[in-house]
């Protein structure tokens, strides 16, 4: 039987920006081999499976090359399907069983408000590939279970960086946050950019579990709770983030669909 799926750019009010995700909502689940060859297939950063239960929906994640344990930009997709193609009621709370635990999406306006867990970090000490592969020298490096989490003078340097993704896949690590504060004269409090090459996803778009670290870094720099974040990929995406501290962390943003199809095998 064909299954249907479709592909969302998430963190993104238009189309052709922000982050593209697939999201497959399974008649009947499906086993790994198939979820990651569809993946691949669809060759996103990220392509989700969901399942019905009693309580909400089954979340899975999957890049071209991997399953992953947490995806910000492929949830706030698969919420806004389940609105748009009538699997919830506007009104009706998305709740997910993931590899991080109970995921809650809410409708709120032209909005989709994420319910997260925050994601600290730690000042460490990274090895000199990491300044060799960014090109740039850094003003602080942190690490959290992503990985390094890396503080730049600018948001000048941060968007003209230019990363050796081959050195990049050396590290110890395979995510790495690349962030600043925004320019003075900016609408947004801080910037950043995330490139994961060893999940085979160079550089991403826009990055919801990326947020749940950045929130309590820079909450403790700018000392609010509240931010309007830019990821400055090519594509580029918006993210609000409500974080008033403890272990959850509220981030919300508009999606859009940009394809529907089926899958015949």
């Amino acid at each position: 039987m064909a299954q249907k799926i479709t592909q969302v750019d998430a963190f993104s009010n238009k189309c052709f920006a922000g982050n593209p995700a697939a999201v497959c909502v399974l008649s009947a689940p499906q086993d790994d081999e198939w979820m990651q060859n569809v993946a691949q297939e669809m060759n996103l950063s990220e392509t989700a499976f969901l399942v019905r239960r009693d309580d909400g929906f089954s979340l899975r994640w999957f890049t071209p090359t991997v399953e992953v344990p947490l995806c910000g930009h492929a949830t706030l997709a698969s919420a806004h399907v389940l609105w748009s193609e009538g699997h919830l009621l506007p009104d009706e709370v998305a709740r997910f069983h993931t590899q991080s635990g109970v995921l809650i999406a809410k409708k709120q306006g032209q909005w989709i408000e994420l319910n997260f867990p925050v994601n600290r970090s730690q000042v460490t000490v990274a090895p000199p590939e990491l300044e060799q592969a960014l090109g740039v020298p850094y003003k602080s490096v942190w690490q959290n279970s992503l990985g390094y989490l890396v503080e730049l003078e600018s948001e000048d340097l941060l968007r003209r960086l230019q990363p050796d993704f081959q050195l990049l896949k050396t590290l110890p690590v395979a995510d790495v946050i690349v962030t600043s504060m925004a320019d003075f004269d900016s609408q947004y409090d801080f910037v950043s950019r995330f490139f994961a090459p060893r999940l085979g996803i160079n550089e991403d778009p826009v990055t919801g579990s990326a947020h749940c670290c950045l929130a309590p870094f820079w909450r403790d720099i700018l000392h609010k709770d509240e931010f309007l974040a830019y990821q400055a990929s090519t594509r580029g995406g918006v993210v609000k983030i409500n974080y008033t501290g403890g272990d959850r962390v509220f981030l919300s943003g508009q999606a859009v669909t940009v394809l529907k199809g089926e899958l015949v095998s």
